[in-house]
């Protein structure tokens, strides 16, 4: 699927792999993977990593994070950082259907992106314009199968929600907002009259 990185962030990644001492797995979302996995031409200078290994106390990936974070030596020379996401819901069984990424490029780093429609869902209680486009693009160039979607949504995301009336509105204004994309997408042009 997706095996090289543009630089800054492949040295900036190989610095980070070489300060690990040992195994190393972070499960990568947001605009770095839609931007480099699935190819927005959107830029980003995070990385976001969910914070689950460091919730059970895994110094390995702290000590990895902390080389990479904003504000660190890294982050001044490459100008990307890695960014510990602690909020963000994700359809239950996601890590079933990761992929890894850079395979064989690293010793240590194990860099694993969520599959379209989970990644898309990841970014549904936030909401933002950025999210919004993000979830716009992985529609159209994947493209999205709405009905998945929603599938997805309903059985292993929403009964994990707090705001689940909100979450729902925001679905069916992204399928609507996707929809009329498409739409306009196929649309023939118009011709001009002769008179």
């Amino acid at each position: 699927m997706f095996d090289s990185l543009p630089e800054p962030w492949l040295s900036f990644l190989k610095e980070l792999d070489a300060g690990a001492s040992s195994d190393c797995a972070f499960h990568c979302i947001g605009g770095f993977v839609v931007t480099y996995v699935y190819g927005s031409r959107r830029t980003t200078s995070d990385l976001d990593v969910l914070s689950l290994p460091l919730m059970t106390g895994d110094d390995r990936h702290r000590h990895v994070i902390e080389l990479g974070s904003e504000g660190s030596a890294l982050h001044r020379k490459y100008g990307v950082y890695l960014d510990c996401v602690t909020v963000s819901t994700l359809p239950d069984g996601y890590e079933e259907r990761l992929v890894e990424l850079c395979l064989g490029v690293f010793r240590y780093l194990r860099l694993f992106a969520p599959d379209p429609y989970d990644l898309a869902l990841s970014k549904l209680e936030r909401n933002q314009q950025h999210d919004r486009d993000d979830v716009k693009h992985l529609a159209l160039t994947v493209p999205l199968d709405l009905n998945l979607l929603q599938e997805r949504y309903h059985t292993e995301m929403r009964p994990y929600l707090g705001r689940v009336e909100r979450e729902d509105l925001t679905l069916k204004l992204w399928i609507e907002m996707i929809e009329e994309e498409r739409s306009r997408r196929t649309a023939p042009e118009a011709k001009p009259q002769r008179d």
